[in-house]
């Protein structure tokens, strides 16, 4: 799991609060589950630009999970407006689970 971003030190601080957005039907964070893919921090206009997947374009629980992604960074980020960005180009796919990932899924 690789995610780029154009700061790597807020992105450590965002990545730290999306470790507790949770996918509900699967129970692993969004980090581990490799559904972020890019992190930009446009500083000048005080915005976060998050790219990420869902596991599938029909996921029920979409909504739930970008609308956890926006509260989380918005929490850590209070003073940022904050765009997510769905993309299906990767599409997801189980290689993309982290090694945390992979052993709380028994993989």
């Amino acid at each position: 799991m690789t995610v780029i971003t154009n700061n790597n030190i807020k992105s450590t601080i965002a990545l730290g609060a999306l470790h507790n957005v949770l996918d509900p039907e699967i129970g692993l964070n969004v980090v581990d589950l490799g559904l972020i893919y890019q992190l930009d921090f446009d500083e000048e206009n005080k915005k976060i630009i998050c790219n990420m997947t869902l596991t599938t374009q029909f996921c029920p629980m979409g909504e739930s999970i970008t609308d956890g992604v926006t509260n989380a960074l918005q929490y850590s980020f209070a003073e940022y407006k904050i765009e997510v960005e769905l993309t299906f180009d990767p599409p997801w796919g189980p290689d993309m689970i982290s090694e945390e990932g992979k052993i709380f899924l028994n993989r």
